[in-house]
């Protein structure tokens, strides 16, 4: 029968932590290398596609000048002028919602980014303090990981082998104390 490692509670006081944009950045080098590369990509192909739309319409507008230009009457001035006026406008307002459209991507991709890389750091984070604590004789684990956490699977076993340190540390100091019984009583 598996022993149930008991967890010990947050210290007194601490309470939940207080989110700021800088508690999200735990690894700040891990987590902005990945997540710049992430927005890197992500700018290089959306301008792409961007400048091929604006390129595109453009083109259709030129057409559309062309061939307003070649159907020129006595009375098409005025509408040959709004028509390549309303053109223009259009191509403008495309290329203004390109822009506003990467800029909106890229910044909901960085949040995205820092927050799902801060779900791998976080319990990456804890986890390299429990060693240091196991590294130091603490056979011992504080908390859990949050809800929504990558990692379970190696806090689980890290658990596992902490339960299985204890059972060693407890079985060795029953061997000894029965050991120092018997040369206490010969």
């Amino acid at each position: 029968m598996a022993e149930q490692l008991k967890t010990i509670p947050p210290q007194p006081g601490s309470g939940p932590p207080k989110r700021s944009f800088r508690n999200y950045l735990l690894d700040p080098a891990f987590q902005l290398k990945y997540t710049g590369m992430v927005l890197g990509v992500t700018f290089v192909v959306a301008t792409v596609l961007g400048y091929l739309a604006y390129d595109q319409s453009r083109q259709q507008t030129e057409m559309m000048q062309l061939d307003s230009g070649a159907d020129s009457g006595a009375d098409s001035g005025a509408t040959d002028a709004f028509i390549q006026e309303s053109a223009n406008e259009y191509d403008r307002n495309l290329l203004l919602s390109i822009f506003g459209g990467i800029v909106l991507l890229l910044v909901s991709l960085g949040v995205t980014g820092i927050l799902v890389t801060h779900r791998v750091v976080g319990p990456a984070y804890k986890l390299k303090r429990l060693f240091q604590d196991v590294s130091t004789g603490h056979l011992r684990v504080y908390g859990k990981l949050r809800q929504g956490d990558e990692l379970w699977d190696v806090f689980v076993e890290f658990e596992k082998m902490i339960n299985k340190l204890r059972r060693n540390q407890r079985d060795e100091i029953t061997q000894l104390q029965s050991i120092i019984d018997q040369a206490n009583e010969a």
